[in-house]
């Protein structure tokens, strides 16, 4: 059985405070888009528990700690009856780049276990499983844009599309530690009502729909900033960075040229 975990973009990423268990109160929108991983998932008979293999982008670090693997174990120890699998993930979506690929991997591969092996579990309890993977997770298992809050888990279906413009995803191969991010991170005295930004037009986005990640990101990458920056001067009705970074993209009336615009070692793809 195969699925498609897709990425995500932030419209907006506001960071309210810290709190008593470490992580940070947020506001933000999860848009997703249809930048996509490749997901595959066989009974494997000849072996126990999980074969794992992995394709197109290099995945670093020791397999063990892919969130796939931990979403299969997770539900192993719930579900012991769970079969052994083979399972294969094809990367296309950058990684450490603000988009959610690794949250879509690991919200997938619970979904399509559930599904392929008839497990009976509920979308609440999946939701619940996906947080013990990462605070954004829950969010793929709903997959339409979101108001989300708490530290990214508590989740808002909100009416919004984007259908009617094209939207382009810039990445510059730059790798951003989150958690230098947020020990960069200066909290706005006044925060903008997002909710309430997101829904007007997207001319007034510029000044209102704002990532508080973009100022430590831009001071230690000022190329980043530049993408941005190039986006506007390319007719953007709207850029931001996504998520901690490095990804930027831009929303457009239109596809323009972009060609000669990034450095060739950029990944730049019209979604």
């Amino acid at each position: 059985m195969v699925s498609f975990p897709n990425a995500k973009i932030n419209l907006g990423l506001n960071i309210i405070g810290k709190r008593s268990d470490g992580f940070h109160n947020l506001q933000t929108v999860f848009y997703p888009i249809g930048f996509k991983d490749i997901l595959e998932i066989i009974e494997n008979k000849d072996e126990n528990n999980i074969s794992f293999s992995q394709s197109g982008l290099t995945i670093n670090g020791d397999a063990s700690n892919n969130l796939c693997i931990k979403a299969y174990h997770l539900l192993k120890n719930k579900y012991p009856t769970l079969p052994s699998i083979k399972l294969h993930l094809h990367k296309s979506i950058p990684m450490g780049a603000g988009l959610g690929g690794g949250s879509a991997d690991a919200a997938f591969t619970l979904d399509l276990l559930n599904h392929k092996f008839n497990l009976g579990i509920s979308q609440e309890e999946l939701m619940d499983y996906a947080l013990t993977l990462g605070s954004d997770c829950p969010f793929f298992l709903v997959n339409k844009p979101c108001l989300a809050f708490g530290r990214g888990e508590k989740i808002q279906e909100i009416n919004l599309t984007l259908s009617q413009y094209a939207l382009v995803v810039i990445n510059p191969g730059i790798h951003i530690n989150t958690g230098m991010a947020f020990s960069k991170l200066v909290l706005q005295q006044e925060q903008t009502d997002l909710m309430k930004a997101i829904l007007n037009p997207i001319s007034t986005w510029k000044e209102t729909v704002t990532n508080d990640f973009e100022t430590p990101v831009f001071n230690a990458f000022p190329e980043i900033k530049k993408i941005k920056e190039a986006l506007y001067n390319s007719g953007a009705l709207y850029a931001s960075m996504s998520g901690s970074g490095s990804t930027i993209y831009g929303i457009f009336k239109e596809k323009v040229d972009l060609e000669n615009k990034f450095p060739e070692s950029y990944f730049y793809k019209w979604v």
